[in-house]
C-alpha cells in the first residue's frame, strides 16, 4: 500500500492499482489527471467506488470527437481520502453506461 498527500487529501494506491499501471504503462500523474478531470463518471462495481474515464488521445472529425483507447480509474472516495483500486486501458469508445468487458469485472470482483 502506498500513501501520498495531495492538498488536504490522503491517495492511497492499492498494490492491485500499481501493477495494472506498471502493465499499462500509466503514470501516477496521468491517472491522477483522470481524477481531477474525468470526461465520464460511472458507478464502480465495488461497493461505494466510482470509474471515472478519460480517453488516450481525442481526434476530431467532422465536428465530433473521436477515440481509440479509453483509460479508466475506479476509486473509492471519502472525506479525507482517495483510494486508487485500480486502473485499466480499454481498446476502443464505450458508450454510457455499457457494463465492463467480463475479463475486467472478474478480475475486480477477486480482489473484493
Amino acid at each position: 500500500m502506498f500513501f501520498i498527500k495531495s492538498a488536504n487529501r490522503v491517495i492511497h494506491w492499492t498494490s492491485h492499482a500499481k501493477v495494472k499501471m506498471r502493465f499499462y504503462r500509466l503514470s501516477e500523474q496521468r491517472v491522477r489527471r483522470i481524477l481531477n478531470s474525468p470526461k465520464r463518471i460511472e458507478g464502480g462495481i465495488a461497493p461505494h467506488t466510482l470509474a471515472m474515464m478519460q480517453p488516450a488521445s481525442v481526434k476530431t472529425m467532422g465536428g465530433k470527437q473521436v477515440w481509440s483507447q479509453e483509460i479508466w480509474v475506479m476509486v473509492q472516495k471519502s472525506d479525507k481520502k482517495t483510494k486508487f483500486i485500480s486502473a485499466w486501458r480499454y481498446p476502443g469508445m464505450t458508450k454510457p453506461g455499457d457494463p465492463l468487458p467480463e475479463e475486467i469485472l472478474k478480475e475486480i470482483k477477486s480482489l473484493i
